[in-house]
């Protein structure tokens, strides 16, 4: 128990004497300046010292800041007055002149009131005298009217006409001039060669002892070839050759590539006769393709679908009165380009619409329609601009509603009618006379009427006592525009009227 109480006092003790020195420490360290606390007690004093005079600058930039942040409110404000009595002074102004346009309109409006009164005055005084000189005259309005028109139209009758005939052949000498250069231009900038079709092909034979072979045992071969071609073989006695006949010029050049591969082959039966003409349709194809891409080419339009230049293809092997209608396209493909070029139209339409404008002639015989509403439609669905698609299917129309169409009718005239182009039979030949000839006739005052220069001109004979020289200008155009109307043709015609006066007398 002893010890347990010693080792508490000793304990105790040391604590004392721990905290006695401790303090001893400290007062011995204040009073020395070098030691690690007086530098750090100065360290702390300069420390504050530095934060006051932080403090004070900081103070002295706020009130600074302050004051220049009121100096420039001030002037804000300033500039908000001025800006403010400005708008007012321009609303006092605007007010001032609204108030001065609302008196101007109220004295434009009293005017008119005024105006539409003297103008009902003026009317009333006006039927009053007209009344009046009626009533002097003995005639209406309307009869002195009729009366002074007629009386002025029987004065300048016949100085009407010369003018009017004057007029018209100088106005028709400068169109005239003028076409003729436009197109003759377009024309020699353009040849392309023409060959006159028939409904038969050839086939050259390496002798007569071919032809039986062809004709087959009981006429089994050529049976094949004319149920499998849809043609007809024709075999007479023409040496060396037979015919294939056939309105199809298509079927017809399968079945004349198969017969020179047969003939060349040298075997001909049923079996080997299917095999050359599914060759022959694949070759023919592949020449409708390149037709197709030459017909491009030559052009040099691009951008049509390989399918839409594969129909186009198919043109060469169709023809229309003769004329094969490929080259017939191109043909007007040249001439259209080059009319647009001089009349300032769009090239590219004109072209490839004249190139397209027939493209429904290479399958009118397999779909129900005309060839212009075929071309348009096969035209839209290849996905071509409505400008092209409307010239397919308004070549043939009397009044085109575009230039390009118009160019492209044209130029389908010119391919038409030039010389060699196109075959027409004497059947048709007459028939267009005629209608032609009726046409006039059925106007009164007609006494005969002619077609001449293969219908290309048609003299109309009138009776002088029932239709005068002002009349027969107007009975001419009245012609011309019902041959447009009701007839096709191509060209142009021309209407020639005659009225002639014979006063016969004899002297006895």
């Amino acid at each position: 128990m002893l010890t347990l109480y010693w080792l508490i006092g000793l304990f105790v003790a040391l604590l004392l004497g721990v905290l006695i020195g401790y303090q001893s420490r400290k007062i011995w360290a204040l009073k020395r300046k070098d030691t690690v606390e007086a530098k750090v007690e100065n360290f702390i004093n300069e420390a504050k010292a530095k934060q006051k005079e932080i403090l004070l600058q900081a103070n002295d930039k706020a009130l600074k800041i302050i004051e220049e942040a009121k100096v420039e409110e001030r002037q804000r404000q300033q500039e908000l007055n001025r800006s403010q009595k400005r708008l007012e002074s321009r609303e006092a102004l605007f007010d001032q002149k609204l108030l001065e346009l609302e008196n101007k309109k109220q004295d434009l409006l009293d005017k008119a009131e005024r105006i539409e009164k003297i103008k009902t005055e003026i009317s009333k005084v006006k039927e009053e005298q007209m009344a009046k000189l009626e009533k002097i005259a003995g005639l209406t309005k309307e009869d002195a009217k009729r009366v002074l028109l007629e009386n002025t139209e029987r004065e300048i009758r016949e100085d009407l006409v010369v003018r009017i005939k004057k007029l018209n052949q100088v106005a028709a000498d400068e169109l005239d001039k003028k076409a003729k250069e436009m197109l003759s231009l377009a024309i020699q900038r353009c040849a392309v060669s023409h060959a006159t079709e028939t409904t038969t092909s050839v086939v050259d034979l390496p002798s007569d002892e071919m032809k039986g072979r062809i004709i087959g045992r009981e006429g089994r071969n050529i049976r094949t070839i004319e149920r499998l071609t849809g043609v007809e073989i024709i075999v007479d006695d023409t040496p060396q050759a037979i015919t294939v006949s056939g309105f199809s010029p298509i079927r017809r050049q399968v079945a004349k590539k198969a017969l020179e591969k047969l003939i060349t082959d040298g075997r001909i039966h049923p079996v080997k006769i299917e095999e050359a003409i599914d060759t022959a349709k694949k070759e023919l194809a592949i020449e409708i393709k390149e037709a197709g891409e030459n017909a491009m080419y030559e052009l040099g339009v691009t951008g049509l679908d390989p399918k839409l230049v594969q129909i186009v293809g198919r043109l060469k092997y169709r023809t229309s009165y003769g004329q094969n209608i490929l080259q017939h396209s191109i043909e007007i493909a040249h001439i259209s380009a080059l009319l647009a070029e001089e009349l300032g139209a769009d090239v590219t339409i004109a072209k490839k619409g004249g190139l397209l404008h027939d493209i429904g002639k290479a399958v009118d015989h397999e779909v129900q329609g005309t060839h212009p509403e075929i071309g348009y439609d096969i035209l839209k669905k290849f996905g071509l601009p409505e400008e092209i698609a409307y010239i397919a299917r308004s070549h043939h129309e009397d009044s085109p509603k575009t230039l390009e169409a118009i160019i492209v009718k044209v130029a389908d005239a010119i391919s038409g009618a030039r010389p060699g182009a196109r075959k027409d039979t004497y059947e048709q030949y007459l028939q267009r006379l005629e209608e032609l000839e009726k046409v006039a006739v059925t106007f009164n005052g007609v006494d005969k009427a002619y077609a001449i220069q293969a219908g290309r001109e048609i003299r109309v004979f009138v009776l002088p006592d029932e239709i005068d020289d002002l009349a027969a200008n107007k009975l001419a155009k009245d012609i011309a525009k019902k041959i447009e109307e009701e007839l096709k043709y191509p060209g142009e015609i021309k209407v020639t009227l005659i009225r002639e006066t014979r006063i016969i007398e004899y002297a006895r």
